[in-house]
């Protein structure tokens, strides 16, 4: 009876849940305004030469009337310093501010990033990360065409490149899932995160809230910290479709992209109450999904129930990810859901647990 229970109430919540985000996703997004504001577009970069040679080009070739491009040099040590020197006597449009050095107390991306937002020329500043990529030369356009009176935020999304084998895979399907997860909380007026390879907000936002005063020392949170802290269904709008998607490069490992989730998911102590009661729910439900549910078939005598009930949760899962990859404008497997999912609740329980005991995350393992 008690494991009845138990998966009734999981598998509800995340019947629940899925539905939820489902609904939001079949909402129509509409543009908001034609006013189309000067950008600066910000870029942290520390040995990012390669990247930049690459990136650099396509964010000037932006179709877009009025903005420009800030590198951040953050001590590097390869050419990146000279390329970029060159480079800013090449085009106008390019600007590069220098860390030289970095208080003690302070994050490194985050001091960068200050730096990079301070020395924007525009109130409206776009962030991505030397790695990513932009899906088209309308990026910039479909990320201005969210901005009403009220707006200070814009969500965007960043999937990975595909690429072939079983991690590609499942980091794909994390991220994918975790994008319709932040989006469509969004959608439907709740927004709690944002990732940094594509996010838009005003300086003046920035400047106004002390920027990531809150949170300095700490490792990651320059986005979905700062977009938690002040993300309301007023100011914050979304942008989605294949010309808004900023594509980044997956890791290689699965050890780097553990330590990268870990990371990641550490900063969620941070959040708001509400939100990391919304987050906990669905993360528990989902390990009540696949550890207590699926095996509790094999104990019950009248299994129809949670069975029938196991593999809604499952239909409408497979349902969003087409549905909600395809708003997106990107596509999944999604005949491979089902597995991916078995093993994104082990991949959950254990960084999971290992994000909420950790008292001090590095960048890099």
């Amino acid at each position: 009876m008690v494991l009845l229970i138990i998966s009734f109430v999981g598998l509800g919540i995340q019947v629940v849940f899925l539905l939820t985000l489902l609904i939001a996703f079949r909402k129509q997004v509409v543009d908001q305004t034609a006013v189309r504001p000067p950008f600066s577009i910000i870029v942290c970069a520390h040995d990012e030469e390669e990247n930049l040679r690459e990136l650099i080009p396509m964010l000037l070739s932006q179709n877009y009337p009025e903005f420009e491009v800030i590198v951040v040099e953050d001590r590097c040590n390869d050419g990146t310093y000279d390329f970029l020197l060159q480079a800013t006597k090449e085009y106008d449009r390019l600007k590069m501010a220098r860390v030289t050095f970095k208080p003690e107390h302070i994050n490194g991306k985050k001091f960068a990033l200050t730096l990079g937002i301070k020395a924007a020329k525009y109130d409206w500043v776009l962030l991505t990360d030397a790695d990513c990529r932009p899906a088209s030369n309308q990026w910039l356009s479909q990320m201005a065409l969210k901005i009403n009176p009220s707006t200070e935020i814009v969500l965007g999304f960043s999937p990975y490149q595909k690429t072939s084998g079983l991690l590609n895979a499942f980091i794909r399907f994390e991220s994918f899932l975790s994008g319709i997860q932040f989006i469509g909380l969004a959608l439907i007026g709740k927004p709690y995160m944002g990732v940094g390879r594509n996010l838009a907000y005003k300086k003046e936002l920035f400047l106004g809230t002390k920027g990531f005063n809150s949170h300095l020392g700490v490792t990651g949170g320059d986005d979905d910290l700062f977009v938690n802290d002040h993300a309301t269904k007023e100011n914050t709008t979304v942008a989605i479709g294949a010309n808004a998607l900023v594509f980044s490069k997956p890791k290689n490992s699965w050890s780097e992209f553990f330590h990268q989730k870990v990371r990641h998911l550490s900063v969620g102590k941070r959040y708001r109450f509400l939100d990391k009661i919304i987050i906990g729910l669905f993360s528990l439900s989902l390990l009540i999904t696949w550890f207590v549910a699926l095996p509790s078939l094999l104990f019950i005598s009248d299994i129809n129930y949670v069975l029938s009930l196991f593999l809604t949760r499952l239909l409408l899962l497979m349902v969003l990810l087409y549905e909600g990859t395809k708003k997106l404008g990107s596509s999944f497997e999604v005949w491979a859901v089902p597995f991916l999912d078995f093993l994104y609740a082990f991949y959950y329980l254990v960084t999971g647990v290992k994000a909420l005991f950790a008292k001090k995350v590095k960048w890099k393992s």
